[in-house]
């Protein structure tokens, strides 16, 4: 097997839980040549922890000075910036989501694949959970009794996710006197949020802080079950509908998803209740479909319940035995498939596109 020479932008929460782990792991397919950071204490431990050749505080020096076939990016958002510079330099692209917050800046990044002739992909690793993918049969047997989509997302603080994880944290970002002023690294993350507040402007104009907030968590929360019902169903034809409420931490949708079909959607902000659920479930005449999906940064799979009409006509619901490894391993394992065998990506940009667009749409529909 061909082992693919990485490189990973951002040595954060979702690097260290999953990423670093997982291509080590992988080490036939893929081997760990750099690690990026602008904490340079965080990336020497990574290099260290996951034996990785090369360190970077700055993804200029590590596109020029180390030898790569990809790179992955992790980093805090937006990632657009990274994103160009690494295809600009020929290599294939794994982007994290949210991919952007403006759609011409996607389509900017599907031109420069496309011109470069590489692979470039959406870290949308939930389509990639073998219970997604029961799911996805399960779907195309029930399509034509469809009768209603439904999806509940209750989120909670992601700390409260973390904080089952021994994570490595920075302690560089300021330069450590009394009053403890920032170095360049703090003076980055300024310049990253004031890049983030722009490309908000951009996408969604002037509106207010609860809508430009509920914007934020559309891109970076609600986007997984989005991708999702697209994979299900095709790209939403129209927001029927949206409100935006609680100050940008309730969002409510009914979503037109084409032949009949409709989705109602809701995702809630519920902060220190240390509770979380995110369930997509499809209804048809005689079954229903519930898909309820651990956090982004679990480690365990989805399940699958199944409802309807048991052999005697009674009502009953069961979970199929479903076995395969995590999705972020699968995603991983995609990636490096279209790299070297030129498998069609399931996670692509032009594809994520769509999903950019759609949360775009939810706040203008919503207005404020």
């Amino acid at each position: 097997m061909k082992q693919i020479r990485i490189g990973i932008v951002g040595c954060g929460a979702i690097a260290q839980i999953q990423h670093l782990p997982n291509l080590r792991a992988l080490s036939d397919a893929f081997r760990l040549a750099a690690v990026c950071d602008v904490s340079g204490g965080l990336v020497r431990q990574m290099a260290a922890q996951y034996d990785v050749e090369d360190t970077f505080t700055d993804i200029d020096e590590m596109l020029a000075g180390a030898n790569l076939d990809a790179v992955l990016l992790c980093q805090t958002d937006p990632k657009i910036d990274a994103a160009r510079k690494v295809l600009a330099a020929g290599k294939h692209l794994f982007i994290e989501k949210p991919v952007a917050f403006v759609p011409e800046d996607v389509d900017e990044l599907v031109e420069a694949a496309n011109h470069n002739r590489v692979v470039a992909q959406a870290g949308y690793m939930k389509i990639f959970d073998p219970a997604f993918q029961l799911l996805e049969t399960e779907v195309e047997s029930l399509r034509a009794s469809i009768r209603f989509v439904q999806i509940n997302h209750l989120h909670t603080n992601n700390a409260h996710h973390l904080a089952a994880y021994d994570l490595v944290r920075p302690t560089d970002l300021f330069d450590g006197s009394s009053d403890a002023q920032p170095n360049a690294s703090s003076h980055a993350a300024a310049r990253l949020q004031q890049v983030r507040e722009a490309d908000a402007l951009r996408a969604i104009g002037e509106v207010s802080p609860g809508s430009r907030r509920a914007f934020f968590h559309l891109a970076g929360s609600m986007i997984h079950d989005l991708y999702g019902l697209r994979q299900l169903f095709g790209p939403v034809q129209k927001v029927v509908s949206a409100e935006i409420w609680n100050e940008g931490d309730g969002i409510s949708t009914i979503l037109d998803c084409g032949h009949g079909i409709r989705c109602a959607a809701t995702w809630v902000e519920l902060r220190d209740i240390r509770y979380f659920h995110e369930s997509l479930e499809v209804y048809g005449d005689d079954r229903g479909l519930i898909l309820t999906c651990p956090t982004g940064f679990a480690r365990e799979m989805a399940t699958l319940t199944i409802r309807g009409p048991d052999a005697a006509g009674s009502a009953a619901q069961w979970q199929p035995n479903i076995e395969g490894e995590s999705a972020f391993v699968a995603e991983l394992r995609h990636f490096h498939a279209c790299i070297t065998s030129g498998e069609p990506c399931r996670a692509s940009l032009a594809d994520a596109r769509h999903d950019v667009q759609l949360v775009v749409d939810m706040v203008k529909t919503a207005g404020g």
